[in-house]
């Protein structure tokens, strides 16, 4: 994402331009990176894509924020990415590298 895309967390929905990984990192930010419903919404985008790398990675972070870490490690193993335990700084990893 460039700089002139910056999440825009006032508004209810992410933009629908974001590809649906993307999407999933709006909600999550938008809950602030703790579980609820935008928890949700993120999961849910990551179920229907399972098998490709940004959601198995950002899957790893959804299960993190819950504080299942078993979980969170089998989908860091899935997405070939290593076990990292601090939600904020993977969620800026993730964006930067699906930017």
């Amino acid at each position: 994402m460039s700089a002139s895309e910056e999440m825009d967390l006032t508004t209810s929905q992410p933009p629908a331009a974001f590809p649906p990984p993307l999407q999933a990192l709006w909600w999550l930010k938008k809950g602030g990176l703790s579980v609820g419903p935008e928890w949700e919404q993120a999961h849910m985008i990551c179920q229907e894509a399972e098998g490709e790398l940004p959601h198995d990675w950002i899957h790893a972070l959804c299960h993190l924020i819950e504080g299942d870490t078993g979980n969170a490690a089998y989908w860091f193993r899935r997405a070939g990415k290593p076990v990292v335990r601090d939600a904020a700084a993977l969620w800026q990893d993730i964006r930067e590298d699906i930017s």
